[in-house]
């Protein structure tokens, strides 16, 4: 049979193309299998009517020394030609008043200060920034978490440092109680500044986000962040490329169907005929994986309702720009909830000014604005009302003139599932809930021998560095059962 391979991934997300990345750089010959016609997933580009558009991500984070991104980097060789960001963000409030999100922890806690006034500021910074750190040693050093075995919990204790205790224990408290430890939980500007900036990386607000991701999720503007020219795909192709290399096959227009045993080996159904591996690893949302992979759902995997979840719409532009703009990421308070999806923020990110692949007219660039909507089972949205309100909105605050738009489309849940295939159209991450604790989480071991679980359903699966993360966590637990 033509179709054999040591291991095959279902869904070509950065989960699933690091994971099949690290198992080839072990040896083992994989094949990704992509429903779409473009691997990536919801961290890739695309172009349109003379403009290359993100599907989704935006912003590039995990370079750093000791960071998943990097680490996967420096295993695989892969080099990317990054544009290092001087700003990584403004955030503008309501009222109009500018936020820059400096790197520099000093620098931003000054500006925290200016903004916010200075009471609690530095001592909440001091610790977030603290915790932070711990996190991103911990994950890479704890790539057995969550355990699932007796192995697991004998790596895990080998590894542990005294001063893990002193972390660990703030996994019991929320980002609210954090808040109000410091006093700034009458802070009303400061609240609203919190929570929205947690729904970009964590995907809830404070009362939900335990005090380890939200600290975390607070400063991934305080490490390296990064563009990269031609779009996110440039972040997709080196990977697919080393895969390829490898011996393996990315295959796109190859939808998985049915996911089942024969003996030994897994056999996949697909839209382009049948393949087999000794190892399956799925690298989409568990909602989806359930559907095609029976055993799991034997194995007390649970869905994830709806309501527990976010989509999101999203309006791409391209336009003619009439200003310098400090930065090419956004984050825009506003006075009233946009109609119908109650947000009170958009996030808009630019294409870098000295990017000249993004758009076939030299001098034009593009705009990417998103927003959350929430419970996206059977959401009706407004898409032309949300759309006039986006763009009365960036015009408000001088960031475009609507008659220098040159060509715009816009997405809503239909969109994202129709793109990703994803249920619903879910986005953005697992949001976090105090209730689901981080051992909690859904495990990169799925029950069924031999197969695996990665991506943004999975632990912790926030973004770009946590997808990855849980890519390489995949990768370690299959490696150390099987290998």
């Amino acid at each position: 049979m033509e179709n054999r391979f040591d291991a095959c991934v279902v869904g070509s997300g950065m989960g699933g193309l690091t994971s099949a990345a690290l198992l080839a750089q072990k040896g083992l010959t994989v094949a990704v299998l992509e429903q779409n016609y473009l691997p990536g997933g919801c961290t890739s580009s695309y172009w349109r009517k003379g403009f290359v558009f993100e599907t989704g991500a935006t912003t590039l984070v995990g370079l750093d020394k000791g960071m998943p991104l990097k680490y996967l980097l420096d295993k695989t060789g892969i080099h990317l030609p990054a544009r290092k960001l001087a700003l990584p963000m403004q955030v503008v409030l309501a009222d109009g008043t500018i936020i820059n999100r400096y790197e520099a922890i000093e620098d931003w806690i000054t500006e925290a200060e200016r903004i916010f006034g200075s009471k609690g500021q530095r001592p909440f910074w001091e610790f977030c920034y603290d915790v932070s750190r711990f996190v991103w040693d911990a994950s890479l050093r704890f790539r057995e978490f969550p355990p699932s075995s007796f192995y697991d919990l004998v790596k895990l204790a080998f590894r542990a440092r005294i001063t893990d205790f002193s972390y660990a224990r703030w996994s019991f408290s929320s980002m609210a109680e954090l808040l109000q430890k410091h006093g700034l939980d009458q802070n009303e500007r400061f609240v609203a500044f919190v929570n929205e900036q947690l729904l970009i990386t964590a995907q809830n607000r404070m009362e939900e986000v335990n005090v380890l991701f939200g600290a975390t999720a607070l400063c991934y503007t305080n490490y390296g962040n990064y563009y990269l020219d031609g779009g996110m795909i440039n972040l997709i192709n080196p990977l697919v490329d080393y895969i390829e290399g490898k011996g393996g096959v990315v295959a796109l227009k190859c939808r998985a169907e049915k996911i089942a045993t024969n003996g030994e080996r897994y056999v996949i159904d697909t839209s382009k005929g049948t393949f087999e591996s000794n190892y399956v690893i799925g690298a989409v949302p568990i909602n989806n994986l359930r559907e095609v992979f029976p055993q799991i759902q034997r194995n007390g995997v649970k869905d994830m309702p709806s309501k527990t979840l976010n989509s999101a719409f999203q309006l791409s532009i391209g336009f003619r720009p009439r200003k310098h703009f400090d930065a090419i990421h956004y984050q825009i308070h506003l006075h009233a909830p946009l109609s119908g999806i109650k947000s009170k923020s958009i996030f808009l990110s630019l294409s870098h000014p000295l990017d000249e692949t993004r758009s076939d007219v030299e001098g034009l660039m593009v705009a990417s604005v998103t927003t959350h909507i929430p419970h996206p089972e059977g959401t009706e949205i407004a898409s032309d009302i949300l759309e006039k309100e986006i763009i009365d909105t960036l015009e408000h605050h001088n960031f475009l003139d609507r008659k220098d738009i040159v060509y715009k489309h816009n997405s809503g849940p239909k969109a994202w599932e129709k793109w990703t295939g994803r249920k619903w159209g879910f986005v953005g991450g697992y949001p976090q809930y105090m209730k689901i604790r981080p051992w909690q989480m859904l495990n990169a071991r799925l029950g069924p021998k031999r197969a695996y679980l990665c991506g943004d359903t999975s632990y912790p699966g926030q973004g770009i560095p946590g997808t990855v993360l849980s890519g390489i966590i995949a990768a370690e637990k299959l490696s150390r059962d099987w290998l």
